[in-house]
C-alpha cells in the first residue's frame, strides 16, 4: 500500500490551490467587458487612429455601411461591394486569401492599407519604408482618374511603399508610390501605405474624405463593409463554443494536477539513474536549431536574429545608438572607417524588412545571413576563429 501525503508535499499542494484561487478570482475581476479602443484603424475606436468618424459619416451620408465579423471565407463574389482593410492585426492563410481573390475576380474591390494590408490583395508589391520622411506627408496624384480628379492631393503616414511594377500609381513622388490600384478579373484593389485617411484624425487632413468617398464610390448602389474580423471581433473560422476563461481554468486545473502528481510520484515512485549527459558537438547544435527553423518556415526570424546580433556589435563599435536606420549606418560607416561598398545599404535594408515578411524564401534569407557576416569580418566587428581565417 502506497504511503500517504507527506507534510512536505500536502503545503505545496495548499499553497498551490491558493495560488490558483487568486489567479480565478483575479481573471474574473479584471477581465474586459469587451472591446477597448485600440491603436488599430478600427470602426469602434474613438481614438486618433481610430476609424469610428469615418464609418459613422458613411452612415449619416446615406451609404449603405456595415460592420463586417467574418472570416474572409464568407465573402460572396458581389458587384458594387467595397471591403475596407484597416491595419489588419492578422494575416490571411491560403484559403482565405483565395476566397478574397474570388471576391475581387466576381467585382468587388477591396481597399487594404500597409505591409500587413497588402496581404489580402491579389498581388502583394509593398516594401517597408525604414525612414518615412515625415509621420504625415502630403503627396500629388501621379496618374489620372475619377479618385484623383476628386483628391488632387491627400495626406498619409508613408511607413510603407509599392512596386513601381505593378499597379495603377495613383499618388506618390518621383521616389515612392503610396497608394496604387490594381485591377483584378471585374473588381479591383486599392492599397495605401498607411490607414491616415481612415483614421478619426486623418480624416480631417486636405483631401482625405474626397478621396476616401472617390474610392468607395456611388453611395446610392455601393455596400461598404468595415473589416473587424481582422481587428479580432467576430467569430473565428474554428469553433469557440468555451469562453476564454473557461479554456484558461481548465488549462490551469491540468497543470495543478500535473503537478501534485508530480509531486507525489517524485518521493514514491522508484529511483532512477539520471540520464546521460548530452554532448552534442556545437556543429550538431546548430544543425539541429535550423532544422526548427526549417519546419516552422522561419527564415524571417533567423533573419531577424542575426541583424539584431549584428546592429549590437556595430553600434557599439561606432558609439551610436542601437536604434539607427540602415542609412545612417552607411554614412556613418563611410565617413568614420572610410568603408564604401554600394551593396552594403541594401544589404542593410534587407535585413531590417525581412521581420515583415514571414514567408521570406530561405534561399533569400541565407543570402541576407552570410553577407551580413561577411560585412562583419571585414569591418572586424568580432573576433574570427583561426579555422574561418584560413
Amino acid at each position: 500500500m502506497p504511503p500517504g501525503i507527506s507534510p512536505g508535499d500536502r503545503k505545496i499542494l495548499t499553497i498551490a490551490g491558493v495560488a490558483f484561487l487568486v489567479l480565478v478570482i483575479l481573471g474574473f475581476l479584471f477581465a474586459p467587458a469587451g472591446h477597448t479602443d485600440s491603436h488599430f484603424a478600427t470602426s469602434y475606436s474613438a481614438t486618433s487612429e481610430g476609424a469610428k468618424a469615418a464609418y459613422l459619416l458613411l452612415q449619416q451620408s446615406g451609404y449603405h455601411v456595415e460592420r463586417w465579423q467574418q472570416p474572409p471565407t464568407s465573402l460572396t463574389p458581389a458587384k458594387h461591394t467595397v471591403l475596407i482593410i484597416a491595419d489588419p492585426e492578422v494575416m490571411p492563410n491560403e484559403k482565405q486569401r483565395a476566397a478574397l481573390e474570388k471576391f475581387v475576380s466576381g467585382g468587388g474591390r477591396i481597399i487594404a492599407t500597409g505591409i500587413f494590408g497588402a496581404r489580402f490583395m491579389p498581388e502583394d508589391s509593398s516594401e517597408y519604408n525604414p525612414a518615412p520622411s515625415n509621420p504625415q506627408t502630403q503627396f500629388n496624384a501621379l496618374a489620372p482618374s475619377a479618385i484623383t480628379r476628386a483628391a488632387p492631393k491627400i495626406t498619409l503616414a508613408p511607413v510603407a511603399k509599392w512596386s513601381q511594377n505593378s499597379g495603377i500609381s495613383l499618388y506618390g513622388d518621383e521616389n515612392q508610390t503610396v497608394v496604387t490600384r490594381y485591377p483584378h478579373g471585374e473588381g479591383d484593389a486599392i492599397w495605401m501605405a498607411s490607414a491616415t485617411p481612415f483614421t478619426n484624425a486623418g480624416i480631417k487632413q486636405p483631401n482625405n474624405l474626397e478621396f476616401l468617398l472617390a474610392a468607395i464610390g456611388d453611395k446610392q448602389q455601393t455596400r461598404v463593409l468595415f473589416d473587424e474580423y481582422v481587428h479580432g471581433f467576430g467569430e473565428r473560422e474554428t469553433s469557440e463554443k468555451s469562453h476564454p476563461l473557461m479554456i484558461a481554468l481548465f488549462a490551469q486545473s491540468v497543470v495543478l494536477a500535473i503537478a501534485a502528481l508530480f509531486t507525489f510520484s517524485r518521493r514514491s515512485g522508484p529511483v532512477r539513474p539520471l540520464p546521460p549527459e548530452s554532448r552534442l558537438a556545437p556543429l550538431e547544435f546548430v544543425e539541429t536549431l535550423g532544422g526548427l527553423y526549417q519546419q516552422a518556415h522561419a527564415a524571417s526570424v533567423a533573419v531577424d536574429v542575426y541583424d539584431q546580433r549584428f546592429q549590437y556589435w556595430i553600434t557599439r563599435r561606432l558609439g551610436i545608438g542601437n536604434k539607427a536606420s540602415p542609412e545612417d549606418l552607411d554614412r556613418v560607416v563611410r565617413e568614420r572607417w572610410d568603408f564604401h561598398d554600394d551593396q552594403f545599404l541594401s544589404t542593410l535594408r534587407s535585413a531590417a524588412s525581412a521581420r515583415y515578411h514571414p514567408d521570406l524564401p530561405q534561399s533569400q534569407a541565407l543570402k541576407i545571413v552570410q553577407s551580413l557576416y561577411e560585412y562583419a569580418v571585414k569591418l572586424k566587428l568580432f573576433p574570427v576563429p583561426d579555422k574561418e581565417k584560413h
